[in-house]
């Protein structure tokens, strides 16, 4: 029988993701600021969560929309500043709530000053803060190696006046970092010591695995239409070398970390957040429960798959237990709403609550992104122009090369771009949704007088209580947190149904994916009539059977203690 591993804070949080642009405007001018997040704490704090996570809040030209860093130890003015982050830190201290801030160390962006610097040539010292190189002989006219971004064409832009090319294997305007180069690992020190001087308590990653290059820059398989080299910047053993530097410095402050990392798997993952490995991180966020209805990546989209999607939750839950300590989520900033993908628009709030129940109370930290509790859903622009995001325009070019007319391309981003997810959080049923009397930097969803924060509040019924709920009962419930998962029912197309089980405690999760009814029977050993009911997405029946049919996306959580 498994018993409680010992408490450890960010094992029993739940956090909270802020795509700080879309989140909420406090001084109206279209964009979401500090300001706004300081009037929402105590939202925030109702809900129920236990940290914030800040996508960047730094200066930046917005290439990537902070994932292109033009100061590592500011706030973009659009956000406000340096005094007013503090308050928000502070208040949400004062709340009961850690703060957490991306950390993006694989690249800078390329107003960075020392970017700049490193353009003066081979005589900077800061030139070698970055991959920079000569192209290829005769004539040095081509890129150094046949390597593609993942972003934004090539992996290498030329620079005429240095005769060079610098690596970006993101946007052209996000160059890599040379991290090989200690003088850079001891910049990305100074910058950990600074917020965490401040009082931030921990940092999400950003594509951790990818800071290492191998030695040479070789080139990468040629068949790779994006992202080609990969094999050459990605979990190579340098990696972990450099986590173990600046975990130094973390484990002065008692600091969290999760990572983040493409192409992750349990058994890799174990390599960093393991005892074994030293714990370079605490957790590690992985796509695989992302990939039930795509291949790889959101764009190349598949039928949705419920024995794809229950493979890579056992799997993690299996592999991790006992070992490390998963990182939970089915939504964030990099992929479109989850009710549009693994949900039902006609059922939005069953299945917005089944799917929130079916990964919050599995074992591991869970992560809530903003809008995800109300029920938010995908947009339908009309034209290419209304889209921001440049792995947008950078799919464009590569579909159009398919035969994709513009008119079809935006059906498909309308489904898939991860700028799904960030249109501005909707507060209320007033103009623009009461994210901002300006109009907003990127379009509100017209569904906004149906779906927003202030008709969630109002309805006893709605999503958002159901998540306060949720929430909520994991942290009275150990079984939850810390208990064994058990997979049933796993050749089935229409039920994910698992088990937990902690010090003779136990828990039962049943969602129903699909509105076709479905005939369920308990598994072997577990007596409903014997059960507490705790959750359920329908009326819960007054008496319970060990039999019956689902309705729409149905839910229902048993609980014995």
């Amino acid at each position: 029988m498994p018993t409680q591993q010992n408490p450890i804070w960010w094992k029993e949080m739940s956090v909270y993701q802020i795509w700080p642009r879309s989140f909420a405007d406090g001084d109206n001018d279209g964009i979401g600021d500090l300001h706004g997040v300081l009037e929402k704490l105590d939202y925030i704090k109702a809900l129920g969560v236990d940290a914030i996570w800040f996508s960047p809040l730094y200066p930046s030209p917005n290439a990537d929309y902070g994932y292109d860093c033009a100061d590592y130890k500011n706030i973009h003015p659009e956000y406000g500043d340096l005094e007013l982050f503090k308050r928000v830190l502070d208040g949400a201290h004062a709340r009961g709530m850690k703060v957490i801030l991306d950390l993006v160390i694989n690249h800078t962006s390329d107003h960075h000053e020392w970017f700049i610097k490193s353009k003066e040539g081979p005589q900077s010292e800061y030139h070698d803060y970055y991959y920079w190189r000569k192209g290829k002989k005769p004539g040095g006219k081509k890129p150094p190696n046949n390597w593609l971004s993942v972003f934004e064409g090539g992996a290498w832009e030329y620079d005429k006046n240095l005769d060079e090319y610098y690596l970006h294997v993101f946007a052209k305007g996000q160059p890599d970092l040379n991290i090989a180069n200690p003088k850079v690992r001891e910049e990305v020190k100074s910058i950990l010591r600074f917020w965490l001087d401040m009082g931030v308590d921990g940092f999400r990653e950003d594509v951790i695995t990818y800071i290492a290059k191998r030695e040479g820059l070789p080139n990468g398989f040629p068949l790779m239409p994006v992202g080609r080299g990969m094999e050459h910047w990605t979990s190579l053993p340098p990696v972990k070398e450099y986590l173990k530097e600046f975990k130094e410095v973390l484990d002065e402050y008692g600091a969290f970390t999760v990572g983040e990392a493409p192409m992750m798997t349990p058994k890799l993952a174990k390599e960093y957040i393991t005892e074994e490995a030293g714990n370079l991180l605490d957790l590690m966020f992985h796509f695989q429960v992302m990939e039930a209805d795509c291949f790889l990546i959101d764009w190349v989209g598949l039928p949705f798959s419920l024995k794809k999607l229950k493979k890579a939750f056992s799997v993690w839950q299996n592999e991790m237990y006992g070992a490390g300590w998963n990182a939970n989520y089915i939504e964030n900033h990099d992929h479109p709403r989850i009710i549009n993908r693994y949900g039902s628009l006609k059922y939005r709030v069953a299945s917005g609550k089944m799917l929130a129940a079916m990964y919050i109370l599995q074992s591991g930290t869970p992560f809530i992104y903003q809008g995800q509790e109300i029920g938010m859903t995908n947009i339908a622009l009309d034209r290419l122009d209304q889209f921001k995001d440049v792995m947008t325009f950078n799919n464009f070019k590569l579909f159009k090369k398919l035969g994709f007319s513009e008119e079809r391309f935006v059906r498909l981003a309308n489904r898939r771009s991860r700028e799904n997810a960030r249109t501005p959080i909707q507060w209320t049923a007033e103009k623009n949704g009461g994210f901002s009397e300006t109009e907003p930097w990127f379009p509100v969803n017209p569904n906004y007088p149906e779906i927003n924060v202030a008709a969630a509040e109002a309805d006893p019924d709605s999503l958002l209580h159901w998540y306060r709920a949720l929430l909520a009962f994991r942290k009275e419930n150990p079984v939850v947190i810390h208990g064994k998962y058990t997979e049933h029912y796993k050749s089935s197309r229409s039920l994910y149904v698992y088990s937990q089980e902690l010090d003779g405690k136990r828990l039962l999760v049943v969602c129903a994916f699909g509105e076709k009814p479905v005939q369920f029977s308990a598994p072997t050993g577990f007596d409903l009539t014997g059960a507490k009911q705790a959750f359920g997405n329908y009326a819960i029946p007054g008496i319970q059977t060990n039999n019956f049919v689902t309705k729409p996306w149905e839910c229902r959580v048993y609980l014995w203690d």
